[in-house]
C-alpha cells in the first residue's frame, strides 16, 4: 500500500473483536470467556453476600457485557462454543445462594434471565430491525 509492504497476520483485533485470518470466532470466544471468568472469580472471591440482590446487579454490570459485546459480529455458531460461553452465565448463576442448587432452566428463570444464546438472537433481531427501518444511529 503507497509502495509499503503490508505485514501479514493472523489475527488482528479492531473495536475489541478479535479476527482471525480465517475467520472464525475461537479466538475471540476464548478471550471473552477469560475476561468473563477472571471477572466471576474476583465476585466469587471479594464478595461473600450471596443473595439476588447482589449478585445479579454484579454480573449484569460487570460480566455479562463482555460476554454480549458486538454479539451481532461474533455471534459463535458452533455448539462447542456455545456451551462455553453458557457455561459462564451457568456459573454465575451458580452463585446466587438460594437458587444454587436448582436446575439451570429454574435458576434463569427465578432470577430473569435468559439463555445467552436466546439474548444473542434477540439482540440480532433487534439490530436487524433497526437496519430495515433505518433507525441506525451515523457516529
Amino acid at each position: 500500500m503507497d509502495g509499503i509492504d503490508l505485514e501479514c497476520v493472523l489475527s488482528e483485533k479492531d473495536l475489541g473483536v478479535k479476527i482471525s485470518e480465517d475467520l472464525k470466532w475461537d479466538n475471540q470466544c476464548k478471550e471473552v470467556i477469560s475476561k468473563a471468568n477472571k471477572i466471576l472469580g474476583m465476585i466469587q472471591r471479594n464478595f461473600t453476600d450471596r443473595a439476588k440482590e447482589t449478585i445479579l446487579p454484579l454480573y449484569k454490570s460487570l460480566v455479562r457485557p463482555h460476554l454480549d459485546y458486538c454479539s451481532q459480529i461474533w455471534n459463535p455458531h458452533y455448539v462447542k462454543d456455545i456451551k462455553l460461553i453458557e457455561g459462564v452465565h451457568r456459573r454465575a448463576t451458580k452463585l446466587v445462594e438460594s437458587v444454587k442448587d436448582l436446575h439451570y432452566d429454574e435458576r434463569l428463570y427465578i432470577l430473569g434471565l435468559m439463555r445467552l444464546d436466546k439474548r444473542r438472537d434477540r439482540s440480532d433481531l433487534i439490530e436487524t430491525f433497526k437496519i430495515l427501518n433505518g433507525n441506525l444511529q451515523s457516529g
